[in-house]
């Protein structure tokens, strides 16, 4: 780790990226604090502007580039909500933006990152595939930002913890979605200087969650990106990791893993008890509390990270579907 990441780099974040995010609400869940035995709340970070938390980090990175950084433009790989966010981040700055994606990223992320400027191209079905030509394109001058490994999207991304410390100052556990960190390291990093006993859980799904894969190998390590209803959690965490993993293993307390059949209950949850249009990836806390797999909540706060689902897929399965994405998949059907 080049850097290390502070609560003054997101106080500074903060006053950086004000007026151009929005504060989102805190909002109590009187059916998940009776299911849990908790006194339950929800941090609607899926009324962001651009409908996710990414559009903080990106919007403390953009703000903070360099003249000459600007001029030449920035460049990012993405599952879609960071993509979307830098999209917005850029086009409002005025900076060249392009964003490069996996076959497995849902075609409504795709067109959401255009229609905020951006340039999109598909490349692969991995994330990795797609930073080779991220790659290609920094060798040609442009800076590339990315979805979570940075400093400045870290510290971006623990504005949300300092808002939900205001919110709720007696804090015992917070439920964040993980992937490759970005969101749980500032988070994490931001709640345990304000108070270390508050209980940091990441949440994954059992496909593909490679950050938990990666802190039980004990280093990064390389993990298949599967098709999943969480799928802005897919993709690794690089191999060259510089910043989440310790982030990671050093703020967050457990990590909770959901399965698909618990995610798709999550939506239905959030729709029908919530009135919340949610993203897989945004109901995975959720579907660790209705799964009863965090013990003693206390008074929790679920993170919900985002509300960027196809439309077509949230009818199916609030309409009780078993829907199988990873079959659906195959081959590149849904790119």
């Amino acid at each position: 780790m080049t850097k290390k990441i502070t609560l003054q780099d997101s106080m500074e974040a903060r006053a950086r990226i004000a007026g151009r995010i929005r504060r989102t609400a805190m909002v109590p869940s009187p059916s998940l604090s009776r299911l849990s035995g908790g006194q339950v709340s929800l941090k609607l970070e899926s009324t962001q502007i651009t409908g996710s938390f990414k559009l903080r980090g990106a919007t403390n990175a953009v703000l903070s580039l360099r003249e000459e950084q600007r001029a030449a433009g920035v460049v990012g790989v993405s599952t879609g909500n960071h993509g979307r966010g830098l999209a917005y981040a850029a086009a409002q700055a005025g900076v060249r933006c392009i964003i490069c994606m996996s076959e497995l990223v849902p075609q409504n992320k795709v067109e959401g990152i255009k229609s905020h400027g951006a340039e999109v191209r598909i490349l692969g079905r991995s994330q990795d595939d797609a930073q080779v030509e991220v790659d290609r394109l920094v060798s040609e001058g442009m800076t590339m930002l990315p979805p979570f490994d940075h400093p400045d999207i870290i510290a971006g991304q623990g504005t949300v913890a300092l808002e939900m410390l205001e919110q709720a100052p007696d804090l015992d556990t917070v439920l964040v979605p993980l992937s490759g960190g970005g969101l749980i390291s500032g988070v994490g990093m931001v709640l345990k200087v304000a108070n270390p006993d508050i209980r940091v859980i990441g949440i994954s799904m059992e496909r593909g969650a490679a950050m938990y894969e990666c802190l039980k190998a004990g280093k990064p390590i390389l993990v298949e990106e599967k098709a999943t209803l969480a799928d802005s959690l897919g993709g690794g965490i690089g191999l060259y990791n510089a910043y989440t993993f310790e982030m990671t293993k050093a703020f967050v307390d457990d990590v909770v893993l959901v399965t698909e059949a618990e995610i798709a209950a999550a939506i239905r949850h959030a729709y029908f008890e919530e009135r919340q249009v949610i993203e897989g990836s945004g109901s995975v806390g959720i579907a660790a509390l209705l799964a009863g797999k965090i013990d003693n909540p206390g008074r929790c706060v679920s993170l919900v990270s985002g509300q960027n689902i196809a439309m077509d897929l949230h009818k199916r399965i609030i309409g009780g579907e078993d829907v199988d994405v990873e079959a659906e998949t195959k081959g590149g059907a849904d790119a």
